[in-house]
């Protein structure tokens, strides 16, 4: 397919809005954009003749007859930037963040046709992350180029609260009740030229900065950049995974009860694999594996945490593509879909969605539509019938 098309049959509609399908059918939304033009060429791809942004729904179940069509693309402006896109806890909302405008987009997904709303954040430049305290009562969105976080209610999506950390760039966050902190990784700034080492702690209550914990063990100024962070689901203490974009590393942060603070340690260096660029991290229901990708060359990594998540044991290694980002993965566990592009960046910009079998670590093959087309898709998420929230 060389072209986005628009297909909204009433019967697809109706499957949509009953949350019921007819035929077997995984459906994901992704949102896309343009591929540059050195990455076109590296690819021997065309590509539209003007910059194009969207959000694409399509089918990659590999059992499906229609395995790779486009179910619906809802075109989005050019000059958005359309970055992530995150579900509340009961997923029946989708946050959108953008590069480019100071506003988060929510989605209502009870209410189909989708549509888009916006909620401005004034003084936010490049907004990078949404995730959802344990009560899904608010939302927290870091903002990159900005040194600051702020901090919303699901319920009506006002704004309560803006946290401000000066010297930092916020991307990655996790919130944790038992410990009452807010976690926030300072990752590289907007021009991509000053790389990060530390994560911020903030009091989840009084929004207020409490200090900083430095991700590395090389001279300071290395520039480890920690990009991602997320609490291990029930764990006692509360214990949260860091992966370092730059380090090629994957850390620890330990709740300290009697500190009242937390301890890190690095705890694998994908250096070892020869894999770098580690970014999104996930979990299953059972709580005893841990999935983290690689950009480049692009993998995903299945790590066992059951014994102990102070020490996680590498099971199995397996191919993606070049850019290997997010992963949308299926409410039984047996299916993760690796979305494979990192900002346009090259050798980091695949473009196609790698589909593994989770339970027997095995690749099954690759949806392609959207690369064929010219197209990067930045996230992936699927509709909430088929979607785990994998610890999100």
């Amino acid at each position: 397919m060389k072209v986005l098309t628009m297909t909204t049959a009433l019967g697809i509609a109706a499957m949509l809005l009953s949350g019921t399908s007819t035929q077997a059918e995984i459906l994901a939304m992704m949102n896309y954009e343009s591929k540059t033009a050195d990455s076109l060429k590296a690819l021997k791809l065309s590509g539209p003749g003007e910059r194009r942004e969207g959000i694409a729904i399509i089918d990659v179940d590999p059992g499906s007859g229609s395995f790779g069509k486009i179910i619906m693309d809802i075109p989005m402006p050019a000059d958005q930037v359309v970055h992530h896109i995150f579900y509340d806890r009961t997923m029946t909302k989708a946050y959108v963040t953008s590069l480019a405008q100071p506003s988060l987009m929510v989605m209502d997904m009870q209410r189909y046709p989708y549509r888009l709303k916006p909620i401005a954040l004034e003084g936010c430049q490049m907004a990078e992350d949404v995730i959802f305290d344990e009560t899904n009562e608010r939302w927290f969105t870091t903002c990159m180029n900005s040194a600051n976080v702020f901090v919303g209610r699901v319920s009506n999506d006002e704004v309560l609260a803006e946290i401000k950390l000066p010297g930092t760039y916020p991307h990655g966050l996790a919130v944790n009740s038992k410990s009452n902190r807010v976690l926030v990784t300072s990752t590289i700034s907007g021009d991509l030229k000053s790389p990060d080492e530390v994560v911020s702690v903030v009091d989840a209550t009084t929004y207020q900065p409490l200090g900083s914990h430095r991700l590395s063990m090389k001279p300071e100024g290395s520039g480890e950049a920690p990009v991602e962070i997320l609490f291990v689901p029930g764990a006692e203490p509360p214990i949260a995974y860091v992966t370092n974009m730059f380090g090629g590393t994957l850390w620890t942060m330990t709740w300290d009860e009697g500190s009242q603070d937390f301890k890190s340690e690095q705890v694998f260096d994908f250096a070892s694999l020869e894999a770098g660029v580690p970014l999104e991290m996930y979990f299953n229901d059972a709580g005893d594996r841990l999935y983290v990708t690689t950009a480049k060359p692009g993998h995903l990594h299945v790590f066992d945490v059951g014994m102990d998540p102070g020490k996680p044991s590498l099971i199995e290694s397996l191919p993606a593509g070049e850019g290997a980002h997010h992963v949308a993965i299926t409410k039984d566990e047996k299916y993760g879909f690796v979305q494979n592009a990192l900002l346009n960046l090259p050798g980091m910009s695949d473009g196609a969605v790698t589909v593994i079998d989770l339970q027997q670590h095995k690749v099954l093959g690759s949806m392609d539509t959207l690369k064929n087309a010219g197209f990067n898709p930045n996230s992936i998420v699927l509709l909430p019938e088929w979607n785990h929230l994998a610890g999100h």
